[in-house]
């Protein structure tokens, strides 16, 4: 597999799993679940990286009380990489926070992919190649990526985003211009947008540089762009979790689909059929087990 040389991955792990009780709880929630292969959700989101970003361009982010566990659970991380938020302050600060190591690692033309750690990837060898394949495209056009799903029947538990033309990527991977981000409909919705071919689930997966989210940040969320600057020059430094309790303090609590997606105009997406599931409730996790007599 090709590996990217200045290809950083930022895995987004506080999540508590609320839907999965009782075998998640708020002190181990479903990314250290070991339902599917054996083997801790979290522990599978590293592996599919292995040939494409070696442990030392990984960063975990996640909640302070969770980063020992996370930890214990990826041995072959260093531990300096697992990063505990003192807050939760939602998905654009742990971006921010992620691209700021990544920019402290490889500087302003590092590439960041922005993954999750508690879904499925049916064929990891395809997800590691359209991610290539993107890192790729957004490193050359400046563009942010993101890796839509072809919706396999009308959910109303995710997000769409509405694919406008083409774009060629010069890969084997399928790029298309995105129009717009859409919340999670109604039923009715979900069904008109599956039947139009030009809506994908929006997988909360992205891949950017370092200088195309920053420069994004200072457009549309100036005090991340600040609080990712001051943070940048602070890894590994021994006052670095005080300074980071005291950027978050001031922090809003805000998604990066509302914070930075729903207004940038450099947007491409990834036709992503890698065979992803987010098993977010019991309903969908049964899909991967065998059905017993009484289902």
């Amino acid at each position: 597999m090709f590996e990217a040389n200045n290809l950083f991955a930022v895995i987004m792990a506080g999540g508590r799993g609320e839907r999965f009780w009782p075998a998640s709880r708020f002190s181990r929630p479903k990314q250290f679940v070991s339902l599917f292969g054996g083997k801790p959700l979290l522990a599978t989101a590293v592996e599919r990286l292995r040939g494409l970003v070696p442990p030392e361009r990984i960063l975990v982010v996640t909640s302070a009380d969770l980063a020992a566990l996370s930890r214990e659970t990826l041995p072959e991380l260093p531990p300096e990489n697992v990063l505990g938020e003192p807050f939760g302050r939602d998905t654009a600060a742990a971006c921010a926070l992620g691209t700021a190591w990544a920019a402290w690692k490889g500087g302003d033309s590092a590439t960041v992919a922005v993954l999750t750690a508690d879904h499925l990837v049916a064929r990891p060898d395809v997800f590691r190649k359209t991610l290539a394949d993107t890192a790729a495209l957004v490193a050359r056009e400046g563009a942010i990526g993101v890796m839509g799903i072809v919706p396999q029947y009308p959910a109303t538990g995710f997000g769409y985003l509405e694919a406008g033309a083409p774009i060629d990527g010069g890969a084997e991977t399928s790029f298309m211009a995105v129009k717009r981000f859409v919340e999670k409909p109604d039923e009715a919705t979900a069904r008109q947008y599956v039947a139009s071919g030009r809506h994908f689930w929006n997988s909360g997966m992205f891949v950017w540089t370092v200088a195309t989210f920053f420069d994004a940040l200072k457009t549309f969320r100036p005090p991340l762009f600040e609080m990712a600057g001051r943070m940048r020059g602070r890894f590994g430094a021994a006052d670095f979790d005080a300074a980071l309790l005291a950027e978050y303090e001031k922090l809003e609590k805000i998604s990066v689909d509302y914070a930075v997606m729903e207004k940038a105009r450099n947007l491409v997406a990834a036709r992503g059929d890698f065979g992803w599931d987010d098993v977010g409730t019991w309903v969908s996790a049964a899909d991967h087990f065998e059905q017993v007599g009484d289902g």
